[in-house]
């Protein structure tokens, strides 16, 4: 008998149907689970003579194992980029905002007018320049001579008395 001629099957009996069907239900499972088909690859590369046999079935878990390597490949590809993406939205993109505002401040302080152009500094430059405010300033500034004083109290307590009396008499 060569190796291309095909082999007389003979009857099936109750263990050999219960033995196709079985061989039947691995051919469905095996392009769907990938562990069955690791399984079922994994006992055809253990016996020559099965794999011979079932030669369609073992292609179909090779191609099942592939498959799930690259779905899952995929599936790391994608999760990365997910990661990413989220990492630059919630992390990347509110820290260069705060770095923006940060430098947004100086820029805003660049903006504003230069002090040596306001109105109100040029008048209180004006203002010290006067004499009379010159005067003013150093009697604000200047400490109360101590003979003063005494006499504060006696004035303070004659003013008190002039709206009573006024009132008295009105």
């Amino acid at each position: 008998m060569t190796l291309n001629a095909t082999r007389i099957r003979p009857k099936r009996n109750a263990i050999g149907l219960e033995e196709e069907r079985a061989w039947v239900s691995f051919y469905r499972r095996a392009g769907k689970d990938p562990a069955i088909a690791a399984e079922v690859a994994a006992q055809l590369e253990a016996d020559i003579e099965m794999k011979r046999e079932h030669l369609a079935l073992y292609l179909c878990c090779r191609e099942s194992l592939r498959l799930h390597q690259a779905r899952e490949a995929r599936n790391q590809r994608f999760g990365q980029f997910v990661r990413w993406l989220l990492s630059g939205l919630f992390v990347r993109l509110p820290a260069n905002a705060r770095r923006a505002i940060g430098r947004g401040s100086d820029l805003a302080a660049a903006c504003l007018p230069e002090t040596g152009a306001e109105p109100a500094a040029a008048q209180v430059q004006r203002l010290s320049k006067s004499p009379k405010v010159r005067a003013a300033r150093a009697a604000f500034q200047a400490p109360p001579a101590a003979a003063e004083t005494p006499a504060q109290p006696a004035a303070v307590k004659v003013m008190d008395a002039a709206p009573r009396a006024a009132q008295a008499n009105g």
